[in-house]
């Protein structure tokens, strides 16, 4: 029976080959002091796959012939997902209270499309859907829905599920948690997400350098992501997110994070104290 436990470190080459290998399938860069992050997380696909080896692990990858599902679970384990409701709240006050009044005003057809690029195990996307009922846009007819993408399929599947508890729950007002949220009678402290939530937001799968991304979107999260890539696939990301969001559109990005030379494409703006970026007039 193998050890798990006592498999070393990778060497400086197969990081290298690993390192590459994630670098082409989802443009995350991992620099070398994360030798030690990437080997704890890789020993879950080798603990699954029962191998003994990082390198038998690279050479079963390679030797299939349908590589996608593998690189799913490789970039599932490698992908880091941590959030909770409510994250850097004063944002979510903007999109409520300014950025969704103000795409009403000047849209002609009563149709809101929001996509949370990254939605990890789906705090965010679902704190998008309270927004937007709290804004009552769904009581003018609107057509509201919320494209929520991750590249971890489990993150997916979590989110799906949609039952939190602790650290991720712990910013929800009261009023709001007790509105939106089921207390589950056999564990209290875990609290599920209710059903006029779940309706707004559709989660799937999706890799930001290898799939089509959703058309004619008027608001993008896209929020703590761009910190795990180099800089030409943060500028291809931009570019892309520029290509496919409204000219009234809105595009949030994590606090750490800046479009300061990056893209021209984008305008940045405080709105109700938050940052947000808006697209410059498309010619």
């Amino acid at each position: 029976m193998i050890d798990f436990t006592n498999i070393k470190r990778l060497t400086e080459e197969e990081f290298y080959k690993f390192a590459k290998l994630i670098y082409d399938e989802s443009g995350i860069f991992l620099k070398e002091s994360k030798i030690t992050l990437l080997s704890n997380r890789l020993r879950k696909r080798l603990r699954a796959l029962n191998l003994s080896e990082f390198s038998d692990y690279f050479n079963y990858i390679s030797a299939l012939k349908d590589k996608s599902k593998e690189i799913e679970e490789l970039l599932d384990v490698v992908s880091t997902n941590e959030t909770y409701f409510f994250r850097n709240e004063r944002q979510f006050d903007a999109l409520k209270d300014y950025c969704i009044p103000e795409i009403i005003k000047k849209k002609n057809e009563k149709k809101l499309k929001i996509w949370s690029a990254g939605c990890s195990t789906g705090e965010e996307p679902y704190t998008i859907a309270i927004c937007v009922l709290e804004s009552r846009i769904l009581l003018s007819d609107w057509n509201v829905s919320i494209v929520a993408t991750d590249i971890a399929p489990s993150v997916l599947e979590f989110a799906r599920i949609g039952k939190y508890t602790g650290r991720r729950i712990e910013k929800v007002p009261l009023e709001i948690l007790k509105k939106y949220f089921t207390q589950m009678p056999d564990n209290p402290e875990v609290y599920e997400v209710k059903d006029e939530l779940k309706k707004l937001v559709a989660f799937s799968y999706l890799n930001l350098f290898k799939n089509s991304y959703p058309e004619n979107v008027d608001i993008i999260f896209c929020r703590n992501v761009m910190i795990y890539f180099d800089r030409s696939r943060q500028k291809e990301l931009i570019a892309n997110f520029y290509n496919i969001l409204n000219p009234w559109g809105y595009l949030f990005i994590g606090h750490s994070e800046t479009l300061h030379a990056l893209s021209d494409d984008f305008q940045y703006v405080k709105i109700m104290d938050s940052p947000v970026y808006v697209p410059k007039e498309k010619v």
